[in-house]
């Protein structure tokens, strides 16, 4: 065993000094014939391992970024000979995939259509005129990339790194941002006929697609498919439907079910001591009280007999509450000339009619909105409601965009 961790580490230091050297800037086709000689194959999770290892000691991750389409060209002969592990329909990966098929269909569309346009000169402008409508088709259909790279970042990514694969999501999500920023600018120039960027950015933004596909086909699913558990592909699964899916939709052949022996780690999933399983995590009972008391709004929960059950104790809360009101009837709490007003939403929100009431008013100089929202369980019954009331008068003037931190 000792022997065969000896090899592992010799072999992953090797591969560092090849990478380092390509990032001095030493020739791509000189590392190329360097790794065959040393090294026969390598497999995508050792190249995960390695840029994983590089940001560990220090290697920026922007440095990573920079390169990572070069890493796959150097270790594109021996990625090739990896056979692609088949996964059926429905399976997490067999969708990723299946998209990318689809995402490739509409880069192939778009490509076309800037190839007829070609210049931004006259006969390029009316080409651009004639075929402007399908472009913007096409692009909206692109759009949909978005949910392919949602569901990796809080689907896949987050399972990955708990299995210690840290390197490759953190710099596919700044990849995803440069995309999303591209295929923005891109669409915004279609719409303003802004010929020169649709034309550039345009080809720079499906050459970026395709090298993505082609990081995801190569390193990222057969690495996932190697290091993820049958456990950790149920709760991809579980997950996916909630985000949804980019122009296709998923198979059912392969169905989540939590395999024998594979429960996730006890410290991974069940939190804290005393930890409240809740639908979407764990929490104890001073975590749930110090979330609901730093929230920037004031909540009331009233249940599905009327009664007062909660009321969140911030620090600044905008009508007064005070413990007395738990298990009062919400009607008694309210000015009685007011009543029949709560009595309306309750109604309504009983019956199912409504779901939801708002109001607004200016109270000592500041906007504040109210709202009611009806509370149901998993089978639709009326289990209460909830009152949310928040001072807006400050994001009411909000203007313009803030992208940075100013402090």
């Amino acid at each position: 065993m000792s022997e065969l961790l000896d090899a592992r580490e010799e072999r992953q230091e090797i591969l560092k000094g090849i990478i380092r050297d390509l990032h001095a800037g030493k020739d791509l086709e000189e590392l190329k014939q360097r790794f065959a000689r040393l090294i026969h194959n390598v497999s995508p999770g050792e190249i995960a391992a390695l840029e994983s290892r590089l940001i560990a000691e220090g290697m920026p991750e922007e440095e990573i970024k920079r390169l990572c389409d070069v890493h796959i060209a150097l270790f594109k002969e021996s990625l090739a000979e990896q056979q692609v592990e088949p996964t059926p329909p429905g399976h997490p990966v067999h969708t990723f995939r299946l998209e990318n098929e689809a995402i490739r269909g509409v880069v192939e569309a778009l490509k076309k259509l800037l190839g007829e346009i070609k210049t931004a000169d006259k006969e390029g402008r009316e080409v651009f005129r004639r075929r402007k409508e399908e472009i913007k088709k096409e692009l909206a259909r692109l759009a949909e990339i978005d949910k392919h790279y949602l569901r990796k970042e809080h689907q896949l990514f987050p399972l990955l790194e708990r299995r210690g694969v840290y390197g490759p999501p953190k710099v596919m999500w700044q990849l995803h941002d440069d995309i999303r920023a591209m295929l923005k600018k891109v669409t915004r120039a279609v719409d303003e006929d802004d010929l020169a960027t649709v034309i550039n950015q345009g080809n720079e933004l499906l050459t970026a697609i395709v090298e993505m596909i082609n990081k995801e086909e190569s390193i990222l699913f057969p690495m996932a498919l190697e290091k993820l558990t049958p456990s950790d592909w149920v709760e991809v699964r579980r997950g996916e439907e909630e985000i949804g899916y980019a122009l296709v939709s998923p198979g059912n052949e392969w169905r989540p079910r939590q395999a024998a022996g594979t429960a996730p780690d006890a410290q991974e999933k069940e939190g804290p001591a005393g930890a409240i399983e809740l639908a979407t995590g764990r929490l104890t009972p001073e975590q749930v009280n110090l979330l609901l008391t730093h929230l920037p709004v004031d909540i009331t929960f009233v249940d599905e007999n009327d009664n007062v059950r909660y009321y969140s104790a911030g620090k600044h809360r905008i009508f007064t509450r005070s413990p007395a009101i738990i298990g009062r009837k919400v009607q008694n709490c309210h000015p009685p000339a007011s009543v029949h007003v709560v009595e309306k939403i309750l109604a309504e929100f009983r019956d199912g009619t409504r779901n939801e009431a708002e109001f607004w008013l200016t109270m000592n100089g500041r906007f504040i909105h109210i709202r009611y929202f009806a509370v149901r369980d998993v089978e639709g019954r009326y289990r209460g409601v909830v009152e949310v009331t928040q001072d807006v008068t400050d994001i009411r003037a909000l203007e313009g965009e803030k992208r940075l931190l100013d402090w």
